[in-house]
């Protein structure tokens, strides 16, 4: 049993049917990360690392460990989903002109407008950092 009242595996059948859900629902590329939270209580771990990683990796998911009384880790998680998701952008998987993929550029890198560099750092009067 976890710490939680489920036996153990049960935890990981929830997880797996929410992600038949979100991607039947949703943009089968979208970009999933699992976070394994509040590392620094590794006395009290229900899910060992490598389990995390092996689920993380079968389910085709960015996993990793964070924690935020720490800090550890967790800009780190947001940054390396944006990556994930950039490097989608430049494979081709995601169009950014479809706003239906789920990613919508800032004013600063619109390709409707010219007047705005691509490499804007978003200090101008459009402001935005996406």
């Amino acid at each position: 049993m976890t710490d939680r009242g489920l036996p153990d595996g049960l935890f990981y059948k929830f997880l797996t049917t929410w992600l038949e859900d979100a991607r039947q629902h949703s943009n089968s590329n979208m970009v999933i990360m699992l976070i394994g939270n509040k590392s620094d209580l590794d006395a009290r771990r229900e899910v060992k690392k490598e389990e995390g990683e092996v689920f993380a990796r079968e389910h085709g998911l960015v996993f990793m460990e964070t924690s935020a009384k720490l800090a550890t880790n967790v800009e780190e998680a947001f940054i390396d989903t944006a990556k994930e998701i950039y490097e989608k952008i430049q494979e081709g998987v995601f169009d950014i002109t479809n706003e239906a993929n789920g990613i919508k550029i800032g004013p600063q890198h619109s390709p409707n407008n010219p007047s705005l560099p691509s490499g804007s750092s978003g200090s101008s009067s459009g402001g935005g950092c996406c």
